[in-house]
Formats: structure tokens, C-alpha cells, sequence
């Protein structure tokens, strides 16, 4: 039996929701028979999205979504995508399978389908290919609401009032697709970038937060150089400015099945050791987690900047019969698992990671949605963010779960993940995963410092291999889950390969 303690006394820091994020780029079918259908499609849309996406991604509150990339960002140019549809200019995806696109999805439909979402927008900017004036130009465009030139193209093209912009990124994986560039030399291309776009280098100020681009995994020196570089201290008008230069440092991380990216396996086809390997990669985040923030502390001691894990989740061969370009791939239970081992740990360490969105939303990677023509599927992943949706902007409530390392052979994980909050109405939100494909186990919850009134309880639970299709859609749902309550103790076996959510109300 595991001993499982939640500390109702013991707040911590506050889990943002934008932890919660979803990542859209203009690869293979994320956009394009995915996302975006047109306006006169015969699939029910909301000015060319589709409305049954829309309201899947309402239901699991999807704080914030970054677009247009990625790579593709990298090579993207905004003002290709305005205007009348017809008339835009028609590209070559260079990244992505040389996939020739229309255009038809640009800056107005990005913009309106987070407005009809709720969701905050997040666009990354084009420093490779692009320049700054044209990121200059973009926010403008997006954001400008007087007499300018830029803010009245925008009227021109049937946007009277100016969008809510909340995240820019200069820059996408600057060391890699984004320019090869060196740490160094990146510190001064944001610099200067940022001295415009941020409209803080005289005597104007903006709302719109910056993410710089960060490392590759382990690259602890780039974290250490870009974080030197854009929180010391700067001069204006003969002012000393201390506030750090960015919002947030960007940081990827995948997990790849098989032996790595150049002999990746197929989502479901993997045996008991490769279930516990590719968990076990997800859980060895943590300590890149911890080690990055280690080095970040040095220069950023108060933790005004957020790591931001913008690009997350598995990573397999593409599905036969599809092109491999396209990265779309199956969501197998687990999938969902190994989220929940990443979500836990995001939430965790909620004093520094301040916004996250796995890749991708919709077709390609670790997607939370499938379609195909009309029809469209909530993945495994997809459930796994409507059990932990209760987090979003709560406080992390100090906890600990006893647990035991399991696995085949060489390869250990931990054999419980687990992340408890509290929201702003004082109802404890508790979601633990079991990481064992064969083994359930037995937990004793304590919720020391407050007496329960009553209890909820939820599971996501399926053959390791399962997963949603076409064919049968609802073959992994959550479903209602017992436990034994008794004063301030929650009594409850996990299967294997499960999360469980736990609704508390204290009295």
C-alpha cells in the first residue's frame, strides 16, 4: 500500500493555466484538413474552423495556442497570409514535405479562432527569414488601434477593432531550424529586437510578454548565456533598467520511440520494455527541469522569468500508409500516461514553468485531436487534459506520494506521478497516474490540515495498447471511478496503467 499525503496548509506556487497550452503549425494536416475546413465547407465550421474542434478545445479550457510554428515559423511571412483569400500568395512548406499551401489560414483566422475559443494567442516570430520591421509590423497589425498604417490595412481587411495579443516569440529554436545560430550572437539579435517590438526602449510600455528562444535539452550553457545576456541590467536615457529583457525562455523536449529519431517505431508497436522506456523519458524531464532552473536562478534569482515548455510529447513514426512528412501518428493509452507524468511534473515545478503547449493540437505528434473528412476523435491525450483542467491558475499543494521503481531489465520509472491544487474556492484538485503496465496498487490519501465534506472521482483506464478510431471513437473516455471515504482519508486501488482524478470539497 502507498501512503499518499496532501498538505491542505501548505500552499505553494500558483500553476498557471497557460501550463495547459495547445501548439498549431502549418505541418501536414494540423492546419490543413484539420483545423481549417473554409468557410463553405460542408463540415460545420465557424468561419472556416471547424465548430466540432472549437468546442473540444473550449471543453478542456485551451488557455493559450501558438502558431504559426515551429519551423514553418521560420520561414513564415505574415503579410502572405492577409487579404483576400483568392488572391493570397501560394507557398512552399520547405520544412515540411514541400507541402504547397494557399495561404487561406493567416493572421485574421489564427486571431478569431482564439477569440471564439477563449484562449490567448501565441505567435512566434520570424527571426530567421524575416526581420524586425516585419515583427514590428505584425503586432501592429494585430494590436494597433489608431491612425496607422498597419492598423488600417487591418480595417481594410475586415478587422475594424484591434486583437488581444498576449505572447510574441522572438525567434524559434535560434541554435537549429532557426538560424544555427550561436548563443551570443542570439542575445543581440533579441536585444535588438526586442528594444522595438517591446515598445519599452523610451517612454511607451506594452502588455504584450516576450518569450526568448531557449535550449535544446541539455544545453545548460545556452540557458546560461541567453539568461545572462537578457536579464542584466540596461541602459536607456541615461536610466538603469533591472527588469529582465524576456517573459519567457522556450524550451523543447520530445521523447522518441524506438532507438531515436532516425529508427522511430509506430505508436503501437511497443512491448513492455518500450512502454517503460518511453515513460521513463518522460520522466527525466524533471531533472532537465531542475537543472535549467538551477542555472536560470543564478541570474534570475526572484523567478521573474518563466520557463516556457512550448513544445512537448512523443514522437513515433508516421502511420502506414500516410506521408512521413507529415508526422501524424496514433494516441495510445500510453500516451496518456506519460502526459500525465509531464503534466505532474510541469505543475510541480510551477514556481518557474509558467506556460507549456504540447505538440501538436490537432494530426501531428501527440495530438489531443484526430479528424478524417467529417469525422473527428478525442485521443487518449485529449482526456488526460479534461482530468487535470481543475489545476489551471489553482495553487500547488505541498504533497508526497511513497513509490517504488519498476520496469524490465535497465530500464526504471517511478510507479506513481502525482500534483495536487487548490483552487480560489478552497476545493482540492488531486490527479495521480500509475505507471505500471500490469500492476495496480493500493493508496491510502491523507488530507492532513482539513476535514472532507465530500469527494468526486474520475479514470481514464484501457488495455496499454488502446486507443480511439474512427471506427470505435469512444474506446478510451473517462469514466466514474470509487473510493472510500472516511474523515480526512480517501481509500482507493489504481489500475494498472490509469489516472485518477480526485474532486475534494473540505468543510
Amino acid at each position: 500500500m502507498a501512503q499518499y499525503l496532501i498538505n491542505y496548509l501548505e500552499r505553494k506556487s500558483k500553476i498557471n493555466k497557460e501550463i495547459y497550452g495547445n501548439f498549431t503549425e502549418h505541418l501536414g494536416r494540423c492546419i490543413y484538413d484539420g483545423i481549417w475546413v473554409g468557410k463553405d465547407s460542408v463540415i460545420p465550421n465557424i468561419n472556416g474552423v471547424r465548430k466540432d474542434i472549437i468546442d473540444a478545445f473550449k471543453e478542456i479550457k485551451v488557455p493559450v495556442l501558438r502558431w504559426p510554428g515551429g519551423c514553418f515559423a521560420d520561414q513564415y511571412h505574415w503579410k502572405d497570409g492577409i487579404g483576400s483569400i483568392e488572391q493570397r500568395k501560394r507557398i512552399v512548406n520547405k520544412t515540411w514535405g514541400n507541402a504547397v499551401e494557399d495561404n487561406s489560414f493567416g493572421t485574421h483566422e489564427f486571431m478569431d479562432m482564439c477569440e471564439e475559443i477563449g484562449c490567448d494567442a501565441y505567435i512566434a516570430g520570424n527571426l530567421a527569414t524575416g526581420s524586425i520591421q516585419e515583427m514590428l509590423d505584425w503586432i501592429e497589425y494585430i494590436t494597433g488601434d489608431g491612425d496607422s498604417e498597419m492598423a488600417n490595412l487591418r480595417r481594410k481587411n475586415g478587422r475594424e477593432e484591434p486583437w488581444k495579443l498576449t505572447w510574441f516569440g522572438i525567434g524559434n529554436e535560434v541554435w537549429g531550424c532557426g538560424g544555427e545560430m550561436m548563443p551570443d550572437y542570439y542575445v543581440n539579435q533579441y536585444r535588438q529586437a526586442y528594444h522595438f517590438l517591446s515598445q519599452k526602449g523610451f517612454m511607451t510600455s506594452s502588455s504584450l510578454k516576450f518569450i526568448a528562444s531557449g535550449p535544446g535539452s541539455d544545453d545548460y550553457e545556452w540557458t546560461d548565456k541567453v539568461t545572462d545576456g537578457l536579464t542584466t541590467q540596461t541602459y536607456c536615457m541615461s536610466q538603469i533598467k533591472s527588469d529582465p529583457l524576456m517573459d519567457g525562455l522556450s524550451f523543447h523536449h520530445y521523447v522518441f520511440g524506438g532507438d531515436g529519431y532516425f529508427n522511430l517505431r509506430r505508436a503501437r508497436e511497443f512491448d513492455e520494455k518500450e512502454w517503460y522506456d518511453i515513460i521513463r523519458k518522460a520522466a527525466e524531464t524533471e531533472e532537465l527541469i531542475t537543472r535549467h532552473d538551477t542555472v536560470m536562478t543564478r541570474h534570475d534569482p526572484e523567478k521573474k522569468v518563466g520557463l516556457m515548455i512550448d513544445e512537448w510529447g512523443a514522437w513515433y513514426g508516421s502511420e502506414e500508409g500516410t506521408n512521413p512528412a507529415f508526422l501524424f501518428q496514433q494516441n495510445t493509452m500510453c500516451d496518456a500516461i506519460l502526459a500525465a507524468v509531464y503534466l505532474n511534473i510541469f505543475n510541480k515545478h510551477s514556481d518557474r514553468i509558467k506556460l507549456a503547449t504540447i505538440a501538436q493540437a490537432v494530426n501531428v505528434l501527440q495530438s489531443v485531436v484526430l479528424t478524417e473528412g467529417e469525422k473527428m476523435i478525442l485521443t487518449p491525450t485529449y482526456y488526460v487534459f479534461e482530468l487535470f483542467k481543475k489545476h489551471q491558475d489553482a495553487v500547488l499543494l505541498g504533497s508526497y506520494m511513497e513509490n517504488r521503481e519498476i520496469g524490465v531489465d535497465e530500464v526504471k520509472v517511478n510507479n506513481l506521478f502525482e500534483s495536487s491544487s487548490i483552487d480560489a474556492d478552497g476545493n482540492v484538485a488531486a490527479t495521480i497516474c500509475n505507471t505500471s503496465i500490469d500492476s495496480s496498487e493500493q493508496i491510502e490519501t491523507t488530507l492532513f490540515g482539513a476535514e472532507i465534506e465530500s469527494i468526486k472521482a474520475r479514470i481514464l483506464a484501457q488495455d496499454a495498447h488502446a486507443c480511439n478510431t474512427f471506427e470505435e471513437p469512444e474506446n478510451v473516455v473517462i469514466k466514474d471511478f470509487d473510493v472510500i471515504c472516511s474523515g480526512n482519508r480517501i481509500d482507493f486501488e489504481i489500475p494498472a496503467g490509469s489516472i485518477v482524478e480526485l474532486s475534494i470539497k473540505v468543510k
